[in-house]
């Protein structure tokens, strides 16, 4: 999948810059055309003769060829590149990608690449771990930005933990499968439900769950890239649209996620209800701020939400596809197949959060995914991103 491809090999200064000789060698012996381009701290690490020699192209570190004055143009390698990975990724160059600090000629061509970039950090565990930088991998996950996870081993301190890059050969699988995506959606219109939604007590305060809507972005993401247009009726939530034809309507509430989602519906191919939409609001929300020292105790009296998946399930024609989602913490499989038939599901994906590697407020997630006609289909642990790839595989 990777023949004929041009790829971008960034790589940092860090440690584990000896593995990315391995990267591109299994790169180059997948047919792949690689550009490496090496930040000055990286050189410390690894020799440019020997990334030229396994390349068969000059090593690009500097913004000018040394004596000529030869200018490197970030913008053309950005037009070049088919895809970009970054590998190892350290703290640092991570941090400069999240903020735009376009100070050396690797940032400068992250800054002006059109294609996918992926990102494999690599340090200690304790910086890996730090706030600002699972901050800045936030940014970077929002910007569009693939991660390569890393792995738990033995670290360059001495010391084990989270941190070690991802191996060469996960890597170049990791991009060899982004390449491959099919664009079997081409003409499809799907719509997409993402995120939270917050029921209003007062104009402060709501009712809300910890949903972080990346399960549908990546959903909406993953769509786009095969082809599809996307309409994503998203909750409050802090993402960056997805890149592609995505047209994002943003709600608050589950009525006004309920009153896009019949408009659009009709429109449409197939639906996703990934949003976790509160089943309830308060039946009344006060003109202001409720205040302790005047009211004291109050009551909250909730009514139902309107339940969207069942409503549209009572609109879907002939040729729509409508797949739910089912979050459960007991009896998991059966309620999952109750809400299947309750609301004329084609699918329902199924996950448990007395599992830690799914739900809310993790990159992980843990599915299986049942049909109408009872087929079931397992799945392991997986980012999101890949999990979203194995929805549509199954349900569309």
């Amino acid at each position: 999948m990777l023949q004929g491809k041009h790829i971008i090999l960034g790589i940092t200064g860090g440690i584990a810059a000896y593995k990315s000789v391995q990267i591109l060698r299994l790169l180059r012996k997948a047919g792949a055309e690689v550009q490496v381009v090496i930040t000055p701290a990286g050189k410390e690490f690894i020799t440019p003769v020997t990334l030229s020699s396994l390349s068969g192209k000059p090593v690009i570190s500097e913004f000018f060829t040394a004596n000529t004055g030869v200018w490197n143009s970030h913008v053309d390698l950005g037009l070049w590149a088919d895809a970009m990975v970054i590998a190892p990724a350290t703290a640092s160059s991570l941090a400069k990608m999240a903020n735009g600090v376009a100070d050396n000629m690797l940032i400068t061509t992250y800054l002006s690449a059109k294609c996918q970039v992926f990102a494999a950090p690599a340090m200690d565990l304790d910086m890996y771990s730090h706030p600002s930088t699972q901050r800045n991998l936030r940014t970077l996950e929002q910007d569009g930005v693939i991660l390569i996870e890393p792995a738990d081993g033995y670290l360059a301190s001495g010391l084990v933990g989270k941190g070690r890059m991802e191996e060469p050969e996960q890597i170049v699988k990791v991009l060899a499968e982004h390449m491959a995506t099919p664009r079997d959606l081409e003409g499809k219109k799907i719509l997409i439900t993402a995120g939270p939604t917050h029921e209003n007590i007062d104009p402060v305060r709501f009712i809300g769950n910890y949903s972080s809507g990346k399960m549908g972005y990546s959903l909406a993401a993953r769509c786009a890239e095969r082809g599809a247009e996307v309409w994503l009726v998203s909750g409050p939530v802090s993402r960056t649209t997805p890149a592609g034809n995505v047209h994002r309507i943003d709600v608050t509430s589950a009525r006004e996620m309920h009153d896009a989602c019949v408009e659009l519906f009709p429109g449409m191919d197939a639906a996703i209800m990934c949003a976790a939409v509160a089943d309830y609001a308060p039946a009344e929300c006060a003109d202001s701020k409720i205040k302790r020292e005047s009211t004291g105790e109050i009551t909250l009296r909730l009514v139902p939400n309107p339940d969207i998946a069942a409503k549209l399930g009572t609109m879907k024609r002939e040729g729509q596809k409508l797949i739910g989602f089912a979050l459960e913490t007991n009896n998991e499989h059966a309620h999952a197949i109750d809400k299947l038939r309750r609301k004329n599901l084609d699918f329902i994906v199924l996950n448990s959060l007395r599992n830690p590697k799914a739900g809310f407020g993790v990159d992980t997630n843990q599915v299986t995914i049942i049909s109408a006609d009872g087929e079931e289909h397992d799945f392991p642990a997986k980012d999101k991103n890949i999990v979203a790839t194995d929805i549509i595989d199954v349900t569309l």
